[in-house]
């Protein structure tokens, strides 16, 4: 399954490149065929470019997830400008675009995320990716709380905790999407109205 050489490419599209190759190795072999010599075979370069680019398969599975991640922070972003400012418009339009992302990723996003699990540098990761999302929430929710900013971090810790389980049970087929986003956003409206 080699190809011919590729042709010299700017870091960045190499970089874009491989994933891309990365991805389709996962829909189409799964995430146990994913190695960097694999990536590198498909693309036609040398191993020693896709280790330049993610220095261990932990790396590559790392960028594979952030960049679905980017996509969908980026359109909750850009859905939240549009959104009236008001607490029970921006709860419905972050728990739609919660679920929504769980359910439009596909499954090789799923397969990437299974195997984030397992070792230290994904387990970090893992962390991380939480950490960022309730910050998120804290700052996107802030003006429609009086919450300290201490008790309002606490609330999205377990924002975000709700929302993972409930999304767990709609990938289970135990929900639909439009349901599970209700029954986060009204979490939120309730964990976070003014009385």
């Amino acid at each position: 399954m080699s190809k011919t050489p590729s042709k010299k490419l700017p870091k960045a599209q190499r970089r874009e490149q491989l994933l891309d190759i990365a991805l389709s190795i996962v829909r189409e072999e799964g995430t146990d065929a994913l190695t960097l010599g694999h990536v590198a075979e498909r693309a036609g370069v040398s191993k020693p470019i896709a280790y330049e680019h993610f220095k261990t398969r932990s790396g590559l599975l790392i960028a594979l997830y952030e960049q679905v991640d980017a996509r969908q922070v980026q359109a909750l972003l850009e859905a939240l400008k549009r959104t009236r400012k008001r607490l029970e418009d921006v709860a419905r339009v972050m728990s739609a675009a919660y679920m929504h992302c769980y359910t439009s990723a596909g499954p090789e996003w799923h397969a990437v995320s299974a195997a984030l699990r397992g070792d230290e540098e994904m387990e970090a990761f893992q962390r991380e990716l939480l950490d960022r999302y309730v910050a998120l929430y804290r700052e996107a929710l802030a003006p429609y709380s009086d919450l300290k900013k201490d008790a309002l971090h606490l609330r999205c810790v377990g924002i975000i905790g709700a929302a993972e389980a409930i999304s767990r049970d709609m990938l289970r087929g135990l929900v639909d999407e439009a349901p599970a986003a209700e029954t986060l956003a009204s979490l939120i409206v309730s964990w976070l109205s003014r009385p």
